[in-house]
Formats: structure tokens, C-alpha cells, sequence
């Protein structure tokens, strides 16, 4: 395993072997990253109090943190989704092909479902559900409308293209491809 992917109380990370991993990002515990995801530099995945799903081809930037809540509360990302720089992503559930913006805050319980944007500085309070297609906004965030072509483009674009970067930080020798074993 690489120097950044450690156990928690014993249970190892599960890394798909197409994941692409930052040096300085750390991955803990109960989490299971699906196939062409990429995780940058100094993320924070920390599944040391209840689990952390991630599906396939998602993109987490650069400074984000991703944590549970430790009674009820596991994190759910689906595929295709887009986390923005430094956003903390707490115990809540992101449905496939949503977006949330640049140091956005989501919180425990909260769901954002498919198709859906949260804007840049935004933060989703415990237990909101942010409705597909619809654009999300503001502290405390709340329904600005539905996403335009715009932000729909946003969404479908971003994770090819952080897909293609992270082969290209792979091809000069940075950072780290996943690995499907498991040292349970």
C-alpha cells in the first residue's frame, strides 16, 4: 500500500487499481473508491467512524475533506460527480452526476440528488435535500433555480477532464494508482 492509504482499527481502504491518488491526499479506513475516480492533493477521506462509498469516475479537488458522522451518518458519493476545492463533505449523500462548488459545505444528512449543483462558498444544512436539476446557493443554501445548460454542460464536462489530467500527472511520475486488494 502506498505511504497514504492507511487502516483504521484494522480495516483497510478498498481502492479500485484505476484510481488516481495525489501524494498528499490521505485515504482511512471503511472507504471504497470505485474505478477512475482521482482524489488531489491534500484531501482528507477519512472512514474511521462509520463507512465512506465513492463511485466510479468521481473527481475530489484539491483540499476538500470527506467525513462521517459517527452514530448515524455514513458519505455517499455516486458516479460522475465533481467536488470542488477545498468543499467539506460531512456525512451526507451525493447522488451521480452532481456538483458541488468550490469550498461548499454539506452537511450531515443532507442529500443532493442527481443532476444537481451546489454553488461555490454554499453550505447545505443537515438534512436539506438539494432536488435534482436544481441549482443550490448561499449560507445557509437554498433553491436559486433549476440548473441552466450552463451548469448541465459543467456537470457532464468536468470529470473526463480531471480524468485526462490525472493521466497525465500519472505519466510524469506523480502520484499513485489505486490498488483492488485489501489488507483486512
Amino acid at each position: 500500500m502506498a505511504d497514504n492509504i492507511h487502516p483504521f482499527k484494522g480495516v483497510w481502504p478498498t481502492i479500485h487499481e484505476s484510481v488516481f491518488l495525489a501524494p498528499t491526499a490521505s485515504v482511512i479506513g471503511d472507504v471504497e473508491i470505485g474505478a477512475e475516480t482521482n482524489i488531489w492533493f491534500g484531501c482528507l477521506v477519512r472512514g474511521d467512524m462509520n463507512v465512506i462509498r465513492i463511485g466510479k469516475r468521481v473527481n475530489i479537488q484539491d483540499l476538500t475533506v470527506v467525513h462521517v458522522d459517527s452514530r448515524k451518518y455514513g458519505t455517499f458519493i455516486g458516479d460522475n460527480v465533481t467536488i470542488g476545492h477545498a468543499a467539506v463533505i460531512h456525512a451526507c449523500t451525493l447522488e451521480d452526476r452532481c456538483f458541488v462548488g468550490m469550498q461548499a459545505c454539506v452537511m450531515d444528512g443532507a442529500v443532493i440528488e442527481t443532476g444537481a449543483m451546489v454553488a461555490a462558498g454554499a453550505l447545505v444544512p443537515p438534512g436539506k435535500t438539494v432536488k435534482a436539476g436544481q441549482l443550490w446557493a448561499g449560507t445557509p443554501a437554498r433553491y436559486m433555480r433549476d440548473c441552466a445548460d450552463q451548469e448541465n454542460q459543467m456537470i457532464e464536462r468536468v470529470p473526463p477532464e480531471y480524468w485526462a489530467m490525472a493521466q497525465e500527472y500519472l505519466k510524469i511520475g506523480i502520484g499513485v494508482v489505486g490498488q483492488e486488494t485489501t489488507k483486512n
